[in-house]
């Protein structure tokens, strides 16, 4: 393993030289893009304007998208798609609740206190609204490419949604639509290799040598190389597979961790909540002094680390949604809004609580230059499990680490598909294999590197992949509109094909 170290280090070395003169730039870049100027504004803007237009779909419909989703989760088999209602949404749940959930709520608390968990709800809840249209085009829009696989998301029906708007002009719609979506494929082919690669891999690695000493991050690289490997090279089908066989055992087990710290610690659960709900309009916890400069604190750390967390507004909910089995747009959009419900409002929620209940935020540590710092991220994060569990042994370090190595490989093999189709807006079928070669090289690299640059830009790029979505979202609401009155207005609307065939005889 000697060899491979070096490697890493030469190679992390060689990056970080090439990148240094443009760190500056990344970062200013990163802060703009997912400053309270640009995407926050859009974000809940666009939220605000989709609840308003559907009526509050996510309020009105999510008990069905539940039940649609986890109890007949088969019946759409013999319609048009390449897997079925649940396993689309174990893909786009695979890719959303990632170390974002572990490490982005800790991060989001050290930076606008607990209130910023009441804005991560507030960006969960408009965001169902969002996820739902980004699924509803996804399905709507979906193409088949020469491989008989289905081919949607913003690359597709910023393109041939906008083609359909009646409001403008045909030269100055199909111009708009083409720059869209483009604009998104070439964002999230870039991301793809960052934010839902290299990132989570070098999570993993971290974690696993974190709590076992002596274990070399080369060969956590190579293992996780060999997995990814095996699932992505699959593709869709296979990715969709084992998604829905390990995500519920994930999250499961996490929630199961989370619930057991706050039932040892249930007698400090009220101030928590209690901190929570007033530190969210007053951002006294997180910066002191000058309040209004903490609400804005806080309001931002919340909605940025909410959308990192549950991608509502990125686009990726409706690339995975448009593989699904599905008879009808607006039933799989259903169930695909439910993956934010899950993301934020149960995962985030508890990960939240978890940090309040325990008390850990503003611990400092000493690091290993001999500097006191502050406790931060997914490091925040285990330090709660492990005093919430403190008579539990090694338990609470474990569940974190074995929840970011589970997490971290699932957003992986979610955004590799991502990429991928990304990819094929503008490349077509030509470089699937080899950008699924890439793909599953970079998981290794990201594992013995740090090229925190380079994860700079992947930022860059994955705030960008929302800007071209939101926009085109907004432009589609008319679309999204009429077709979900179009869908309810069926009083059997919630028949399956199935259903209708036994009730009709």
């Amino acid at each position: 393993m000697n060899f491979l170290d070096e490697f890493g280090s030469k190679l992390e070395e060689w990056v970080n030289s090439a990148t240094a003169p443009i760190e500056g730039v990344v970062s200013a870049t990163s802060t703009f893009v997912w400053g309270p100027f640009l995407l926050i504004p859009l974000l809940l803007g666009a939220g605000i304007i989709l609840t308003s237009a559907l009526g509050g779909i996510q309020f009105r419909r999510l008990g069905y998208g539940l039940w649609l989703a986890f109890f007949k989760r088969h019946e759409a088999r013999d319609t048009e798609g390449d897997i079925s209602h649940y396993q689309a949404l174990s893909v786009a749940l695979a890719a959303t609740v990632g170390v974002g959930n572990i490490g982005g709520v800790a991060a989001a608390f050290t930076l606008g206190g607990p209130g910023a968990l009441f804005w991560m709800w507030i960006t969960g809840l408009l965001g169902m609204a969002t996820k739902y249209s980004e699924a509803l085009l996804g399905v709507k829009y979906r193409t088949v490419n020469e491989h008989g696989e289905q081919s949607g998301g913003p690359q597709q029906y910023l393109t041939r949604g906008l083609a359909d708007i009646t409001y403008l002009s045909e030269p100055v719609k199909k111009r708009i639509g083409a720059i869209l979506g483009l604009s998104f494929a070439v964002f999230g082919v870039v991301a793809s290799f960052g934010i839902g690669n290299a990132l989570q891999s070098g999570n993993v690695s971290s974690a696993i040598t974190g709590q076992w000493e002596g274990v070399d991050n080369s060969l956590v690289g190579i293992i996780m190389m060999v997995v990814a490997g095996l699932v992505i090279l699959g593709g869709i089908k296979w990715i969709g597979r084992v998604t829905s066989l390990f995500v519920p055992f994930m999250i499961v087990l996490y929630i199961a961790g989370t619930l057991a710290v706050l039932i040892l610690n249930i007698d400090q659960l009220g101030a928590a909540l209690n901190s929570i709900f007033s530190d969210a309009f007053t951002g006294s916890s997180a910066v002191g002094g000058f309040v209004g400069a903490g609400i804005i604190t806080v309001v931002r750390a919340g909605v940025a680390r909410g959308i990192f967390s549950n991608e509502s507004g990125l686009g990726t909910g409706g690339i995975a949604a448009a593989a699904a089995k599905t008879d009808a747009a607006p039933r799989q959009a259903m169930v695909s809004m439910t993956q934010t419900f899950i993301d934020t409002i149960i995962v985030v929620t508890l990960t939240g609580l978890t940090i309040a209940v325990t008390g850990v935020l503003g611990t400092e540590r000493v690091n290993d230059d001999g500097e006191t710092v502050m406790v931060e991220g997914a490091d925040l994060t285990r330090l709660a499990f492990e005093e919430g569990l403190s008579g539990w042994g090694d338990a609470g370090g474990l569940i974190v680490a074995l929840a970011v190595v589970l997490f971290a490989m699932s957003t992986i093999f979610g955004w590799s598909y991502y990429g991928e189709k990304c990819l094929e807006r503008f490349a077509g079928d030509r470089f699937k294999l080899l950008y699924r070669t890439l793909f599953v090289l970079v998981v290794f690299v990201g594992a013995v590197t740090s090229l925190d640059v380079l994860w700079g830009i992947s930022d860059v790029f994955n705030g960008l992949m929302a800007i071209p979505n939101l926009i085109g979202l907004i432009m589609l609401t008319p679309i999204l509109r009429k077709e979900t009155s179009k869908f309810f207005s069926n009083r059997d609307w919630r028949l399956l094909p199935t259903d209708a065939l036994e009730k009709n005889g």
